[in-house]
């Protein structure tokens, strides 16, 4: 029998085993504050006066990243305790009036009263990939990181579906599915209740060069996507045209997804409130305070990251182990 020997692991390729790739497990406040940021960061500017909601955009994000979406095992695991119930999409994969996880994209419409005339908006509706977001800060399991480029993403392999960054995202944009990850692998009953799902932001295309499927789909231009400072004020040149509101500059401390529109968005969101169309993977826009500014959060998050790297390191083995059982490679 041949032992084989392995070269020592470097921090880059421990990451690269994890499925994190350029993920950067944050420690609060590293990516900046408020609309600081970085202009590494990519930020994606949508001009609403522009959306006719045609779901150009949300027929182009399902089938394009329809490979990442979660193929569950199935019956379920009686998850201890009782309350803690799956949540099965599986069977609803052709819903597309709000987020699941097989639907990272879809578009609100909401109709106003404003200066006198009716006005019908179509707002496309993802995660806003925050500058500082608490997904990344306070996943306990370190599954969720933000990239250098501002994507945020959720790594399938290490996620155990305990949706905490659902519980503290201000819009609860992650969605679980029960029956996939390596909860299944570990301990089915106790570990976990499957993967959170939600937009990356192609980063796979991102990482070439290429612009999101959504950004490149789109007929009518709604989206546009550059550096921060370049977007930034692009979207307050846009404001300032149209005599228009910006909703993600400062929401949450700010985000990497930029909002304007004609008419104010308290307006936009109490018409979606009214029409019943917010409320659970139906994100709202209303005003939100930057959620890592408040003092637990921040303590949470600075006792959370060193923990949460050294978990994610070792759930990223485990995952990358357990996938080696199953190709026959022990």
């Amino acid at each position: 029998m041949t032992t084989k020997h392995r070269a020592p692991l470097s921090r880059r390729g421990f990451l690269k085993a994890l499925g994190l790739g350029g993920l950067t497990l944050l420690a609060p406040g590293s990516a900046g504050a408020g609309t600081k940021g970085s202009d590494r960061e990519l930020v994606t500017v949508l001009d609403l006066s522009k959306c006719v909601g045609c779901g150009a955009c949300v027929a182009a994000c399902r089938e394009g990243n329809a490979a990442k979406f979660p193929e569950p095992v199935k019956p379920f695991p009686a998850m201890v305790p009782a309350r803690s119930k799956p949540e099965d999409w599986s069977d609803r994969r052709d819903v597309d009036d709000r987020l699941t996880p097989y639907n990272w994209l879809y578009i609100q419409t909401a109709e106003v009263e404003w200066k006198g005339e009716t006005v019908t908006l179509n707002i496309p509706r993802r995660c806003l990939h925050c500058v500082n977001p608490p997904c990344a800060n306070l996943c306990p399991w370190g599954a969720a990181g933000k990239q250098a480029d501002g994507i945020v993403r959720i790594n399938d392999a290490v996620c155990l579906g305990g949706a905490k960054c659902r519980d503290v995202c201000p819009w609860h944009i992650p969605q679980r599915q029960t029956g996939v990850g390596l909860y299944l692998k570990l301990m089915p009953r106790f570990g976990g209740n499957g993967v959170m799902y939600k937009c990356d932001r192609c980063h796979e295309l991102v990482a070439q060069g290429e612009v999101p499927r959504c950004v490149a789909a789109c007929p009518y231009g709604v989206q546009s996507i550059g550096p921060r400072s370049e977007m930034i004020a692009k979207a307050r040149d846009l404001a300032r045209e149209m005599d228009g509101h910006l909703y993600g500059l400062v929401e949450n401390g700010g985000t990497n997804t930029i909002y304007v529109s004609p008419v104010p968005f308290d307006l936009l969101n109490a018409a979606l409130a009214e029409a019943k169309a917010t409320g659970p993977g139906r994100p709202h826009l209303g005003p939100v305070a930057d959620s890592m500014a408040d003092e637990s959060n921040l303590a949470w998050a600075t006792l959370l990251a060193p923990v949460a790297g050294v978990a994610a390191g070792v759930l990223g083995l485990a995952s990358r182990a357990g996938g080696d059982k199953e190709d026959g490679h022990e």
